[in-house]
């Protein structure tokens, strides 16, 4: 039987209090987001896809979803995503590189794309700083993980930089900004899933039309 190529999708999702007023727009998002990534497996047949979502807050981390196969995603709800605490972004990321990287080191025909959903900069880690995690961010670039940071409330550009990410998206929290998001987020969804096709650099562009 072919071995097909597996593209392992790594959401990384704020589930800080300050989440709260946009809740419902960002479940909504993030179940558009499998039903695209379903479309897409469907689109490039010689793909498949998996969904990793880990939410986090000084709570500590969920991992809702750890390689699941696409066609087998359920949707959430507001019984499982209850945005509250504070924002240990540097350890919920440190968190979800090791698990995932513990599975794909063992993979030759993979990409990882790696998506971080957050309203505010990290307050609250304890295992991880911002240096770690720039340097294992650098390191993992070199083994065909690509990373984009979706943001607002902060200076998200600045901040992605800081951890070597340059893959960068600002959203204000309305309705129609953040729906706007996710339909330009889907979109580029399908242009790395081309690219991989294509066997085009995957890397620092993800945003670019």
């Amino acid at each position: 039987m072919e071995t097909k190529h597996q593209v392992h999708n790594l959401i990384i999702l704020d589930e800080s209090g300050s989440m709260g007023s946009i809740k419902k727009t960002i479940i909504e998002g993030f179940n558009e987001i499998v039903q695209t990534v379903k479309g897409i497996e469907k689109e490039f047949p010689e793909q498949e896809h998996f969904i990793s979502l880990v939410t986090f807050n000084g709570l500590g981390q969920k991992l809702l979803h750890f390689i699941d196969p696409v066609s087998r995603l359920e949707q959430i709800d507001d019984k499982r995503y209850q945005p509250d605490a504070s924002t240990p972004l540097y350890d919920a990321m440190g968190f979800s590189f090791a698990k995932l990287r513990q599975v794909v080191d063992n993979l030759t025909d993979y990409n990882v794309l790696v998506t971080i959903l957050t309203d505010g900069e990290e307050n609250a880690s304890t295992e991880y700083t911002g240096k770690a995690i720039k340097k294992l961010i650098e390191e993992l670039k070199l083994n065909r993980w690509t990373f984009t940071y979706i943001g607002t409330d902060h200076d998200v550009e600045k901040f992605a930089a800081s951890i070597s990410i340059t893959n960068t998206m600002v959203f204000n929290k309305n309705e129609a900004d953040m729906k706007a998001m996710f339909v330009k987020e889907q979109s580029s969804r399908r242009n790395y899933s081309e690219k991989i096709r294509e066997k085009k650099d995957t890397g620092d562009d993800f945003y670019k039309e």
